[in-house]
């Protein structure tokens, strides 16, 4: 489970500057300002924030009793945003023509082996139960948060009880995947916060049609490049299930020099492609700023690669730039749908991040953005507002 990782043939996709020297932006790359008012919170005290559907292994979204089943991190409305992921946990939603139900944390308290939940992805098993890939942030018990990040997974029983819908709180919790400290970072910072610390995280499960094997994407870190000015760069882990647990491999990709935290990567199958999706911040670049925040993504023939930048420079799609922090962590779902969440809006000052609780909580939106909606074409993509933008969120 902890070893090496195992060679493989090929080399990483290197997302270099060269790449984004090429145009970054237009209309068929940006994403519409969120006008006001803003869309209604989904839990009217508590912040919500990365998002992802409960899903059949077809990749369709898991159905219950007429609600389809979503898991978004959630945490109290209170102090700095940002503070926010000091105590998130994840919470399980239902969503029906009538908007989103609230069904209660995923987990019992003090079940994880972290001390706060951070993002992954769901899948239903044929047999009913459901494995939740998660990030166990810190470790549970500790007198202050932490960074250390592994890869866990729960496997429960999806319980139907008196209208009532949650997972079996009996499951069990187990390190599946961690860092193996040689072609990954060990991810076990102290001291830190978004944005400052290397990365083990955001499990993103993906069954390749080729061959029917399950594999786990991972947001990582590895050495940054001689001379880069900087320890790490971000990079996509890639791992592989095997009859004795999962096996590391080499990343799919590494942002060389250009990148030091990429998030949230997925793989959705269109037509015969194999679409590689991720999201960044502007900070996260380097230089700070010299690229926006944004949805970024590269294309192949094969889950193995090679792996080919969408619209020449990665990005996909962007804020636009009268609110560059509207919204964030993207997910693209197998039918082109994009979800996120509100983040910032602009406030007229300096970035949310270093304002004060007060301003910063005004400008945050902590709840579900508008959805949108891709089109691809081989290794160009485009943006699509549709009729009923906002679906999601309603």
């Amino acid at each position: 489970m902890n070893g090496v990782a195992e060679p493989v043939r090929g080399e990483p996709a290197r997302w270099t500057r060269r790449h984004l020297a090429a145009p970054v932006g237009g209309p068929a790359t940006t994403a519409p300002v969120i006008g006001l008012p803003a869309p209604p919170r989904v839990l009217p005290h508590d912040d919500v924030w990365d998002l992802w559907p409960i899903q059949e292994e077809d990749g369709s979204t898991t159905v219950v009793g007429g609600r389809e089943l979503w898991i978004a991190l959630a945490a109290p409305a209170l102090g700095h945003p940002e503070e926010r992921h000091d105590h998130a946990r994840l919470r399980l939603l239902g969503r029906d023509a009538g908007g989103w139900t609230d069904l209660g944390h995923v987990f019992a308290d003090g079940a994880s082996p972290g001390s706060r939940e951070w993002s992954g992805s769901t899948v239903r098993r044929p047999d009913g139960t459901v494995s939740v890939f998660y990030t166990a942030a810190g470790r549970r018990g500790e007198a202050r948060p932490t960074f250390t990040q592994t890869v866990v997974e729960a496997r429960a029983r999806l319980v139907t009880d008196g209208g009532r819908i949650l997972l079996d709180p009996a499951a069990e919790h187990r390190e599946v995947l961690r860092s193996d400290g040689v072609t990954y970072l060990p991810a076990d910072d102290i001291e830190g916060g978004p944005g400052r610390i290397k990365a083990f995280r955001d499990p993103g499960w993906f069954r390749d049609p080729a061959d029917g094997r399950e594999y786990l994407l991972v947001a990582a870190s590895v050495a940054a490049s001689p001379g880069a000015g900087h320890a790490f760069m971000g990079a996509v882990a890639l791992a592989a299930a095997t009859p004795g647990g999962w096996s590391l491999r080499p990343p799919l990709l590494v942002a060389d020099g250009v990148n030091h935290e990429i998030e949230r990567p997925h793989i959705v199958v269109h037509g015969s492609s194999y679409y590689l999706f991720f999201c960044t911040q502007r900070q996260s670049f380097h230089p700070r700023g010299s690229a926006p925040t944004g949805l970024y993504g590269f294309v192949a023939p094969t889950l193995a690669g090679p792996y080919t930048p969408l619209n020449g420079s990665g990005l996909v799609l962007a804020n636009p730039a009268e609110e560059p922090d509207q919204a964030y962590a993207w997910l693209v779902l197998p039918d082109l749908k994009v979800v996120s969440f509100l983040n910032y809006r602009s406030i007229g000052g300096p970035d949310p991040w270093t304002a004060g609780p007060g301003a910063a909580r005004a400008a945050f939106g902590g709840t579900i953005a508008p959805v949108l909606e891709l089109t691809l074409r081989e290794d160009a993509t485009s943006v699509v507002v549709p009729a009923s933008a906002g679906a999601v969120s309603g």
